[in-house]
Order: C-alpha cells, then structure tokens, then sequence
C-alpha cells in the first residue's frame, strides 16, 4: 500500500507567485489565515472566493491538482461543519423532527465555518504548493533570527522546521510498510470489529515511533559527523532580497484584507 502525501506538495513552475520572496508568501498566507474569523457575511465569502480564483491563476496550478490537494481537509471541515445543524439552537426554528431540531443560526453555521476554514486550507496549500522546503526554511530562519538576540535559537528552530518538511514523506512511507507488514501476518488493523481496529492501532504506532527515533538519531548523528553548529553565524547561499514585485505584492494583500473588512460593512 502506498501512502500518498499530496496536501501542499511543491508543484513546480514559473508562475508570479513562485517568484514571490517566500516571506511575502508566508506572512500573506498567515495574514489571511487570521482574517478569515472575521468572515460573517455572504458577500464577504464571496469575495475572499474571488481572491482565491485570482490566487490560483496567478499560481498557473491547475485547479484540479489543488482541489485533490485539499479535498481530505475539505471533507473533514464539512463532517463538523454538519454538527452544528444539531447543536446551535439559536435562530429560528427550520426544521423540526422529535428532539431534533434544526435553526436558522445551525443552518447558517454548517455552511459558514467549512467555507470560511476551506480558504484557509487553500492558502497553506499555495504556499506549499509555490514554495520548495529550502525556500521556506529561509524564510522561516530569516523571521526567527531576530529571536537570537534575546537568546532563543531562532536558526535552530528553522533548521527543526526543515527537517520536519523532509521527514514527512519518508514517516508516511515508512507507516504503509509497517501496515504491509502487520497485515501480512494477519494484523490488520483495517478489518474486523471496532474494538480489534483500536487494539490493532497500537502495534503500527508503536512502530512507527520506535522508527521516527531511529531517524531522529541518525540525523542527530550526521549533523555531528558534518561538524554542524547553529547560531547566527551562519549564512545562506542564496540571500533573500526584497525586489519591487515583492513589495508590491505585500500592498495588494494588505489593500485585499482591508477590502474584506469594508464589504462586511455593507
């Protein structure tokens, strides 16, 4: 069984978004991330949907690659968004069966939340998708190094964030033959009772952990063996530079997020 890993995977091409400092990137990407709690109206997801179709062909992804990208996410965001049908009880009164009862306000709430979260979702995956790991390792220890001078290792933790983007393919290959493995000797956790697929679990995470470890100390122990040190010391090959584009594409979020706020005001 393979295990495919397709949510943010870098899809490469030389599109305005993949030219993009990947700070700008980053924090626009964070920025809307934040704004979108403040999303209640229609005409405002609207709107931030609008955006998000100009995002995508600014990234000349195919929007088909980006959907299967964040489809699992989307079907989760719409399994709890169904919750609040049964549990707002404000508003009035839609639908009535027995003790169920379904509002105005939960009908509201189970279309708001998955949507308004979707474009979340949407802007991780174009950051992802438009930016190699390296690129936001850069970006990620250029943001954290001003935490060196209070005495936190901010390239340490850039450096953590790297390896972690790196690792995540090969954890994810490493579960599906640790899976392989249990259901050739019968241990399926993917079959039989409800109580067997739980007490099946433990033996795959156990596993899984015990060879998360083992690559953890293989790195510790090549970083050693390359004579590795943190700090502020270091430098880059390639340096970021802000460019006008980059600028330019900071005032058009910025003129974007305000514009999010004004139609709420409408």
């Amino acid at each position: 069984m393979t295990m495919r890993i397709g949510i943010g995977q870098y899809y490469p091409h030389p599109s305005f978004l993949h030219r993009l400092d990947p700070r700008v990137k980053a924090g626009c990407a964070l920025a809307v991330m934040l704004v979108i709690f403040f999303i209640q109206t229609p005409l405002q997801l609207l709107y931030v949907y609008v955006l998000a179709g100009a995002l995508i062909a600014a990234s000349r992804i195919p929007a088909k690659k980006i959907a299967e990208s964040i489809k699992p996410l989307v079907l989760i965001l719409v399994f709890l968004g169904i919750f609040n049908l049964f549990f707002v009880r404000t508003g009035t009164p839609v639908f009535t069966l027995g003790p169920i009862e379904i509002t105005s306000a939960g009908l509201w709430d189970a279309v708001l939340y998955p949507l308004r979260f979707t474009v979340a979702i949407l802007a991780g995956a174009l950051l992802l998708m438009t930016t190699t790991p390296t690129e936001l390792t850069d970006a990620f220890d250029g943001v954290l190094a001003p935490l060196s001078r209070f005495g936190l290792p901010g390239h340490e933790l850039a450096m953590v964030f790297s390896l972690m983007l790196r690792f995540i393919p090969t954890i994810a290959d490493e579960a599906s033959a640790i899976i392989d493995a249990q259901r050739a000797r019968g241990g399926g956790w993917d079959s039989g009772s409800f109580s067997r697929r739980i007490h099946g679990i433990g033996p795959v995470v156990i596993a899984l952990l015990a060879s998360s470890v083992r690559h953890a100390h293989n790195v510790g122990r090549a970083l050693d063996a390359r004579c590795y040190e943190g700090g502020a010391g270091r430098t880059q090959w390639h340096p970021l530079h802000m460019e006008q584009k980059d600028w330019a594409a900071l005032a058009v979020c910025a003129a974007a997020l305000l514009g999010l706020f004004l139609v709420g005001l409408i």
